[in-house]
């Protein structure tokens, strides 16, 4: 596993990566960065910790609403479990931080 440097929001954060994984994380962030920086845009939320859950809930709402699509490498519609996972990975990486946000 290799890490990669990001940044959301202006913050920056070294995350790991499974290799081959650079282009899935880099659209990833972008993603989460784009719906952090809406919400914060829209001056209705200034609290860091609170965009993240607000971005974290919009973007698990998205994934749940979303026709069933075929994963680019298994071919199998992305199901609750695998989102439960990610949720479970997302709260750790918060958890390890203790201030990330």
């Amino acid at each position: 596993m290799k890490q990669m440097e990001v940044t959301i929001m202006g913050q920056s954060y070294l995350l790991g990566c499974p290799d081959g994984g650079e282009a899935a994380l880099t659209k990833a962030v972008a993603q989460v960065d784009k719906e952090m920086c809406a919400i914060r845009d829209a001056g209705r939320v200034k609290a860091r910790e609170r965009i993240a859950v607000l971005a974290a809930l919009n973007l698990a709402y998205q994934l749940a609403e979303a026709p069933s699509k075929p994963a680019a490498k298994t071919g199998a519609a992305v199901d609750a479990p695998e989102l439960e996972a990610l949720m479970r990975r997302l709260d750790e990486a918060l958890a390890q931080d203790g201030q990330l946000l």
